[in-house]
């Protein structure tokens, strides 16, 4: 077995370490094009500049906080949790130690995904700009590739940190543990890992889409509304702070994002794989890291084959893409649940589990398309809320709340195919436990969720391709080039706002699977802790109001965020109407606007606004447990919390999301011409709505898949406390 073990754990850091070199050699590609004329020039460094100086003093609040809560996982663990019994019990200190290491090296990695993926970015943006002065396709592939760099990164340090977290406990065994037990604690060892990934991509999602969405509604009302400007005029005094702020909030915020995904989701399909450990050994703990490692090698591939023609629609290019890193996970899964899923006791089990896994892929799928026909242009959805524009902005934002909310029936009902499907898949397999009881349903679903979550590395790629092409679209427009360039960006930033959504839609998706992966690793681990099964009894009344605690905490968090961005821009929105007022030479082009001042101050209030709302998510469980256990019934009353918050921040997410993203894109319907074009008052109005959507999609939507995530692998690692 220990061979074993360490040839699949060096396969994964092998695979996780040549992905990282090939993102290297990405990034040196970028950065190798061209970086256009002096004003391009001058327009992409002061975005840089904007971009680094927010992102350092972010990190240095996280940093600050990180440390905090540290110091608390050390104190609870070593003086509060309760003392272990048996052969294999380890000190209080001990134990301190170990979940006090790996959240820290967790929020450590996640926060240097995030940088990267935005240092390259921003620098990424003036490139693709440049290269669309040659051709379509030359800007097409720098900015998915800058994009990838992110992608790689991201999927990349989450498998080297938990797998050399994994190799490194391993090698310091303690003395009178078997290698067998050891192996099946280790799991449980490492949730702290997720935890500080779950801790760093709330915050720096939050800060970044406060920051990001302050600006845009800020720059929109005042230039486009008031002032009848176009977007990334050069006469906005806000126009470089909203482009900052798609780097911060999109690339840095949704690279920590889905590295908490992918760590947390690892860590919880390995602490289920435990539960079959005496089918297939080690190698069903370590199955979801391979898969993920593979999954890397899709990514690449998926990303170098991306080309397009000057006539072909940039999205089908960045499709078949998305097609073959698909097909690719796919036919992967196939060998290796071969290899690492076949057990003498049931030799058709890793059939099941194959099965599960094109589920995932699936359900990925499903996701993907039912994101885009609520937010695209094409569809019934957004042009209902276009039609809904010409009567003015109230029946628009009717509209819109409408599809929001009616976005959220099949994103659930295929959550709820994928999950019954898997489990039954999994409860099918032939794995039973010695009193001839089936086994292997939740181990189903976890497979399930490696396999959407196979493609992550593609999928961010496709994410921050969004940023980058809006930024290069925005360096065009203020620098003046013609208008045969800005035609060929303004396709490329169109396809960007789809991809921007689809990858929301694929994250509330892999939440939702996640979600119960997670709280199935929960009842799990009280399980062992306690020697029993816990059942989560909602008919009594602490248990129900524990629940009821859950679903408010989704509804007030969404408050804070959504207040937040309110106070920014209405600070960007006074600052910008002063330099109108004071500067009348920025609208003759006579004066240049004092686009550092918007900087600054939607810097500070994003830095501010961020603390209270995260601090809020990562304390309240732990109230919730602590009071309640005085009850006798802490740990049944935390699996209620986490239950209907799950369950409520899925839905909120998935209404927030597709009502902001639907909201944007029939603006730009009405841009096309429609119902009057562009200044007309169909447009107004569509521009309200519009403004109205960007908190729900850019801060609290995307901030509620962490909240999910970060609620479980909260309770994951305190879940001693609550007993």
């Amino acid at each position: 077995m220990a061979s074993s073990q360490s040839a699949l754990l060096w396969l994964v850091l092998g695979i996780s370490g040549a992905a990282l070199l090939f993102a290297v050699f990405l990034s040196r590609w970028v950065l190798a094009r061209d970086r256009g004329d002096a004003a391009m020039q001058r327009i992409s460094n002061a975005i840089q500049e904007g971009a680094e100086a927010f992102l350092a003093r972010q990190y240095k609040t996280i940093g600050l906080l990180s440390i905090v809560v540290a110091v608390l996982i050390y104190i609870g663990y070593a003086f509060f949790r309760p003392a272990e019994t048996g052969a294999d019990a380890l000190p209080a200190s001990t134990l301190a130690l170990y979940t006090t290491l790996s959240f820290l090296l967790g929020a450590i990695c996640s926060g240097f995904a995030g940088f990267m993926g935005m240092w390259v970015s921003i620098r990424t943006n003036i490139r693709t700009a440049s290269a669309a002065r040659s051709s379509l396709n030359a800007a097409l592939q720098t900015a998915l590739r800058g994009g990838a760099v992110s992608g790689l990164f991201t999927v990349a340090m989450s498998l080297i940190g938990v797998a050399g977290l994994f190799w490194i406990l391993d090698a310091f065994a303690p003395a009178g543990i078997t290698a067998e037990d050891w192996t099946r604690r280790i799991p449980f060892l490492i949730v702290g890992f997720g935890f500080g990934a779950s801790f760093v991509a709330l915050f720096a999602q939050l800060g970044g889409g406060i920051y990001t969405k302050a600006a845009d509604v800020g720059a929109d009302l005042v230039g486009k509304v008031e002032a009848g400007i176009p977007e990334d005029d050069p006469r906005n005094p806000a126009v470089i702070a909203d482009l900052v702020g798609d780097n911060v909030g999109d690339c840095a915020g949704r690279g920590a994002d889905l590295f908490e995904s992918t760590a947390a989701e690892n860590i919880g399909a390995m602490i289920l794989g435990v539960l079959l450990f005496p089918f297939f050994g080690v190698r069903g703990v370590l199955f979801p890291l391979v898969v993920g490692a593979v999954g890397l090698i899709a990514s690449i591939i998926g990303v170098m084959v991306v080309r397009t023609s000057g006539d072909e629609d940039p999205m089908s290019a960045l499709n078949r893409g998305f097609y073959a890193t698909s097909a690719l996970v796919g036919i992967a899964f196939f060998f290796l649940c071969r290899w690492l899923l076949a057990s003498p006791a049931a030799p058709d089990a890793w059939l099941n589990f194959f099965y599960c896994a094109l589920i995932g892929l699936a359900t990925a799928f499903a996701f993907v398309y039912i994101t885009q026909y609520y937010t695209e242009y094409r569809y019934r959805p957004v042009l209902s809320i276009a039609e809904a524009s010409q009567t003015g902005p109230a029946t628009n934002i009717i509209a819109g709340l409408a599809v929001g909310m009616e976005s959220t029936v099949l994103p659930v009902i295929t959550v709820a195919i994928a999950i019954v499907g898997s489990y039954y898949l999994g409860q099918n397999s032939g794995l039973t436990d010695t009193a001839g009881n089936p086994v292997g349903g939740l181990f189903g679903t976890a497979v399930a969720t490696m396999g959407m979550l196979g493609t992550a590395g593609y999928i961010l790629a496709m994410d921050v391709f969004g940023p980058i092409t809006d930024n290069a679209g925005g360096i065009v427009e203020m620098s003046e080039q013609p208008d045969s360039i800005r035609e060929k960006t303004d396709r490329l930033d169109a396809v960007g706002n789809t991809t921007k959504a689809l990858t929301k839609g694929y994250a509330i998706g892999s939440a939702a699977l996640a979600a119960f992966l997670l709280f199935s690793a929960y009842l799990d681990e009280v399980r062992l802790l306690t020697g029993t099964e816990l059942t989560v009894n909602i008919s009594k009344p602490q248990v129900f109001v524990a629940g009821l605690l859950g679903a408010m905490l989704v509804f007030w968090f969404s408050s804070l965020a959504m207040t937040a961005v309110r106070k920014a821009a209405q600070s960007v929105i006074t600052e910008v109407r002063r330099q109108f007022r004071e500067m009348p030479g920025i609208m003759k082009g006579t004066q240049q606007p004092d686009y550092g001042r918007c900087v600054d101050i939607v810097t500070v209030g994003a830095l501010k606004a961020m603390v209270f709302p995260g601090a809020l998510v990562v304390c309240f469980p732990i109230i919730v447990g602590l009071v309640f256990k005085q009850f006798g019934i802490g740990a049944e009353a935390v699996a209620a919390f986490l239950m209907i918050a799950t369950i409520a921040g899925i839905l909120m997410a998935g209404f927030l999301n597709n009502g902001g993203g639907a909201w944007d894109n029939a603006k730009k319907y009405i841009e096309t011409g429609s119902y009057g074009g562009k200044k007309s008052d169909a447009h107004k109005a569509a521009v309200v709505g519009d403004t109205v959507g960007d908190p729900f999609k850019d801060t609290a939507g995307p901030s509620l898949h962490v909240l999910v995530k970060l609620l479980s692998t909260i309770t994951l690692v305190l879940a001693p406390l609550f007993i």
